[in-house]
């Protein structure tokens, strides 16, 4: 962890333009889309943090959606299947993770993105999702930048500018792809898994009306990973959301009893952010922490237990 996020004085080099976490630790704007195009976009996003110069930040991300990712300002460097590669003053394609991905950042924090619903990569940018778990690519399979990224998204904006011009844009691609709605049995398993990643597979798979295979083939398909590892996946992000301090105090005792005991915790977490619960916590994790709030803010929404727009449980107000 670099030095600038050690201590208390961190904020005297970092100073977020889109909210706090009540631990300090910087949040993004994000929220649901218009409702036209929630079938295929699951959550937008923009963060904007401005930094002395100087200022590094090293940290990782590990995501249940695909993104597509803009970046306006500063030097990002991750670490992904296909090695370490950097990015500056484009836009990304993500798509998500099976494990964590280390992710560090020179300069500013400023950045928009595209979450895309489990089975909606495909069907607006004609690429598989398992081809991309855990990989990054140039490009902008949306059409989010029409001529000139600083001329459409200035640094200087406010986020939600940022985020009324992508959804204009997102508005244009879907009426001229018209595509279909992804499958609503990958929509159903998604929201399963929020409500109860330990939940039984053959159950869901009969209340669906599918074989156990096919609700396999069709989770790969969708979410790049197999339904087991969705599943688990998700109990880890929600241990990463609250050890970040970005959880819903009230259901802390319910998300670890999801484990058997704290050795299945210790080795479930160690799989996913390879090291412990209590050393993962020991350290602010700034872009971590990002990431996890977008998920569990959008998981809560889902499952109506927060409404768009209300005060998050970890929300500063600062």
């Amino acid at each position: 962890m670099a030095a600038d996020w050690e201590g208390e004085h961190w904020h005297h080099k970092y100073a977020p333009k889109s909210g706090t976490s009540r631990d300090g630790m910087p949040l993004s704007i994000n929220r649901p889309p218009a409702d036209d195009l929630q079938p295929w976009v699951a959550r937008l996003v923009a963060a904007k943090i401005e930094a002395a110069p100087g200022s590094l930040i090293r940290c990782g991300m590990c995501t249940d959606l695909s993104f597509v990712r803009i970046v306006l300002r500063g030097d990002w460097t991750a670490t992904s299947a296909d090695g370490t590669q950097h990015y500056r003053d484009e836009a990304l394609l993500f798509g998500p993770h099976s494990r964590y991905m280390p992710l560090s950042c020179s300069g500013p924090v400023m950045a928009i993105g595209v979450g895309l619903r489990p089975g909606a990569l495909p069907l607006l940018t004609g690429r598989a999702t398992d081809e991309l778990v855990d990989r990054i690519e140039h490009g902008d399979p949306l059409g989010l930048i029409e001529h000139d990224l600083f001329a459409e998204y200035s640094p200087d904006d406010d986020p939600e500018q940022w985020l009324e011009r992508i959804e204009g844009r997102l508005r244009r691609r879907i009426a001229e792809l018209a595509p279909p709605h992804p499958d609503p049995i990958s929509t159903a398993f998604e929201l399963a898994g929020f409500a109860d990643p330990n939940l039984s597979l053959s159950d869901f798979s009969e209340l669906q009306g599918i074989s156990l295979r096919k609700l396999e083939r069709m989770v790969k398909r969708d979410f790049g990973l197999t339904p087991k590892q969705v599943l688990r996946r998700a109990r880890a992000l929600d241990i990463a959301a609250q050890l970040c301090g970005v959880a819903d105090d009230a259901e802390a005792e319910e998300l670890m009893l999801r484990y058997f005991d704290q050795s299945h915790l210790i080795r479930e977490f160690a799989a996913f952010f390879g090291t412990t619960p209590s050393a993962f916590r020991s350290s602010p994790r700034p872009l971590m922490t990002l990431n996890v709030e977008i998920r569990q803010a959008r998981r809560l929404e889902e499952l109506d237990r927060l409404r768009p727009g209300q005060t998050r449980p970890w929300f500063s107000g600062k």
